[in-house]
């Protein structure tokens, strides 16, 4: 679907300069005698030295075509205004189009120019979505922000996971004692932060879409919204969720954690427990 949008961006653009070029084009000649008229007017032309009718020789016809046309220009004589003598001028009609643009040619690329800047920027932001940062929010690589240690410390003192807002994840300590039944079920992405003591669960609950809070006297997590319940590494224990909580690839280096966001890894099927863990007390959602 992304690529068939990427595609169609350059298109609708392009279509949009071309109807403004062509628009242009056909508004400049506007005005312009065609072949077949100039044909016609050249076929109609005395030849030279032919007399008008009444016997009238060319000479004679360009003086009065002349005279003619002074008196047009507002002299209202057959000869031309003496210097000085005041004549009334006459108002002539001025033809738009000679003037190279008129209203309708305004108004006409006005909106093609609008149309094509909305496209162009409807088409960037686009692209910006189809293609999120790589890094500094969700959707890129998020630094946890708080080094390795002082998250397992936290998860062993508060006996809750630890949450980063801006990858939308909790971080929570996977036992090392199962991590022989953890290999057959997960990712190797997913597998090598278990390797490391942590797994980092999306917040989402994976029935619809709610946001799935900590349980402190279960000990697992519990939806509000319809019952779904996972554990503490985010298995499937009970409600209408069809997998266990979806969960990102963890990247350590040194004490530096980094979840990347950008790659949601499917939650474990519904069956999934590889560490056997119960509930430790009376369930916050009934």
């Amino acid at each position: 679907m992304s690529v068939v949008l990427v595609i169609a961006i350059p298109v609708i653009l392009a279509a949009a300069v071309v109807a403004i070029v062509a628009t242009g084009r056909r508004r400049s000649t506007t005005g312009t005698l065609s072949h077949e008229t100039r044909a016609r007017d050249r076929s109609a032309a005395p030849e030279a030295g032919e007399q008008h009718a009444g016997g009238e020789p060319d000479e004679e016809a360009g003086r009065r075509r002349a005279d003619e046309s002074r008196r047009a220009l507002g002299s209202g004589a057959s000869v031309p205004a003496e210097r000085g003598a005041r004549v009334p001028a006459e108002r002539t009609p001025v033809d738009e189009e000679e003037l190279g643009l008129s209203r309708r040619q305004f108004f006409n690329r006005g909106i093609l120019g609008a149309l094509a800047l909305a496209a162009g920027g409807f088409g960037a932001s686009l692209l910006a979505f189809l293609w999120p940062s790589s890094s500094g929010g969700f959707g890129g690589k998020v630094a946890a922000g708080t080094s390795l240690n002082d998250m397992l410390s936290y998860n062993a003192d508060k006996k809750q996971p630890f949450y980063i807002p801006e990858a939308r994840a909790y971080v929570v300590p996977y036992p090392k004692a199962d991590l022989p039944r953890a290999q057959k079920v997960y990712a190797p992405v997913i597998y090598a932060g278990m390797e490391k003591g942590i797994v980092a669960l999306y917040q989402k609950c994976v029935h619809l879409g709610c946001r799935v809070p900590w349980c402190d006297t279960s000990q697992w997590f519990e939806c509000p919204c319809h019952g779904s319940k996972y554990s503490r590494v985010g298995e499937k224990k009970g409600g209408p969720a069809p997998r266990g909580l979806d969960r990102f690839a963890v990247y350590i280096s040194g004490q530096d954690v980094t979840i990347d966001t950008g790659l949601i890894v499917l939650g474990p099927p519904i069956g999934t427990d590889t560490t056997g863990q119960g509930a430790e007390g009376p369930p916050c959602v009934g």
